[in-house]
């Protein structure tokens, strides 16, 4: 599941200035949508590109007020299209009347969608109800304790994007890890430029793959010879336990480190992983693999701790040089034997056992660690197909 951040930024947040500042807070740290009045979509988009969702019209999304009902104090405002029926929702008999929710649905191709603060469990049916309608269901939760976001999360199906309002990266996750499958967005209501890039980064890492790492034992090492070694120069900075799943099989990937170490030889490179010869593959953010000759400034590689914690990088530069290259081979406790080639250096860096350990240290009995998938690939995807590597 795809997770977002809308950021609030109507006019109830205070004048311009105020909203700019909130806004550009929210550009910075890397939001998906701003949700804004009519008159600041196009002062949005001089700010930076980002998707507008805009009360009346002019936006990526049309947001409107909804017809006024019975029931006035339901405070709904709609997105804009979809749904069958004939547009009105019965209340319970605490309210008088139906709601009708008829401007949900538009002409336009534009997605539409619901807005509620709910304040009891009677807006809660009527959320529900808008949901039928709406691509998209903004809930505003004005006491949880009475409408928990769990029978929302339990009740709205795939038909619509739950977005749960919050006002903290702690609510945020809480939203994002209820019911184990969450909200599929939140809409942030703060101008705290840290509170804005911690929900940020608490979307990101609920995106984030985790992996179960395992441990096999060198069976040999041996000088080979010299071959074309690629050197994957990202845009971020690794930490020391970082690095990426490097092999020459697919299903059997080493952890290979980072450059972090210092060094009396050469200064540390904390954006680099030296990954071996061209033909190896490397894990990607999606759960595949490429090529390392492949690999090209833009594309998106696949980092990971010893943890087995994951988050995704930008390759920067790839630098393809010949050097002179190790054999390395281990086994599984499948006893699978899987094997890479990684440069002849002591710069280079693979977890074992006892810690880090340069390949030009590695002894028969090490326990290195890898990622171990017993499937085939083709073209990088995993397929049912019985493919021999060695």
């Amino acid at each position: 599941m795809t997770r977002s951040v809308w950021l609030k930024a109507d006019d109830t947040v205070g004048d311009w200035e105020a909203r700019k500042r909130r806004i550009t807070a929210g550009l910075e740290a890397g939001v998906d949508w701003v949700l804004v009045d009519e008159s600041d979509v196009e002062r949005v988009r001089e700010l930076g590109s980002v998707n507008v969702a805009a009360f009346r019209s002019g936006g990526d999304v049309h947001v409107m007020d909804a017809e006024e009902t019975e029931t006035p104090d339901i405070d709904a405002v709609v997105i804009g299209k979809k749904g069958e029926g004939d547009g009105t929702v019965d209340l319970p008999e605490e309210f008088s009347g139906s709601a009708d929710l008829s401007a949900l649905r538009r002409e336009s191709e534009t997605p539409t969608g619901s807005y509620v603060r709910v304040l009891s469990e009677y807006y809660e049916a009527f959320a529900e109800e808008a949901a039928v309608e709406a691509d998209y269901t903004i809930v505003i939760g004005e006491d949880w304790t009475i409408i928990p976001l769990e029978n929302l999360i339990a009740r709205i199906g795939s038909e619509t994007e739950l977005i749960a309002g919050v006002q903290s990266s702690e609510e945020a996750r809480t939203a994002f890890e209820t019911l184990e499958q969450g909200a599929d967005a939140v809409l942030l209501d703060s101008d705290d430029p840290d509170t804005i890039r911690e929900t940020v980064a608490v979307r990101d890492s609920a995106e984030r793959e985790h992996l179960d790492l395992s441990w096999a034992t060198v069976t040999e090492i041996a000088q080979t010879g010299s071959a074309d070694r690629v050197c994957v120069d990202t845009g971020s900075l690794m930490d020391h336990d970082e690095g990426m799943l490097i092999g020459s099989m697919s299903r059997g990937l080493f952890f290979v480190h980072a450059e972090t170490a210092e060094s009396p030889y050469v200064a540390s490179r904390p954006f680099r992983v030296n990954a071996g010869a061209v033909h190896a593959y490397v894990r990607t953010p999606d759960g595949g693999t490429k090529y390392l000759s492949e690999l090209e400034s833009g594309d998106e590689v696949q980092l990971i701790d010893t943890a087995g914690n994951t988050r995704e990088a930008i390759v920067g530069r790839v630098k393809i040089e010949k050097r002179p290259m190790f054999r390395v081979e281990a086994e599984t406790d499948e006893g699978d034997r899987i094997a890479t080639l990684l440069q002849n250096a002591e710069t280079i860096k693979v977890q074992t056992r006892e810690g880090r350990k340069a390949v030009t240290e590695l002894e028969e009995g090490d326990e290195m660690l890898l990622y171990y998938e017993a499937v085939a690939r083709h073209f990088g995807e995993a397929v049912e197909e019985r493919i021999i590597e060695k």
